[in-house]
């Protein structure tokens, strides 16, 4: 099956006895699973957005906005959280965020 044929079928079809109900794309799923590895790295880490925006120079519009899985970090700033997840206090110290 081709990218395009997968990405032509929702993630997750809206269901039909709900008319308030949408189907979710794949990248609408991408978008939510992120959202939640950060919110989960952010509550691990016992941050609010705004603590974790300022401690890590990441602007916390930005930060929100994952979360809620409205836009999807540029694959940079997935990299920097994925650097922020395996060593959180060696990015702050760098950052000389303590």
């Amino acid at each position: 099956m081709s990218r395009e044929s997968i990405t032509a079928v929702p993630a997750v079809p809206a269901d039909p006895g709900d008319p308030e109900d949408r189907e979710i794309s794949f990248a609408g799923l991408e978008r939510a699973q992120m959202g939640r590895r950060l919110r989960k790295l952010r509550r691990r880490l016992g941050l609010s957005q705004a603590a974790f925006a300022e401690r890590y120079s990441i602007p916390l519009a930005n930060i929100h906005q994952y979360e809620i899985g409205r836009t999807l970090p540029p694959v940079a700033v997935r990299a920097y959280l994925r650097l922020i997840e395996a060593e959180p206090e060696r990015v702050a110290e760098v950052l000389g965020a303590d």
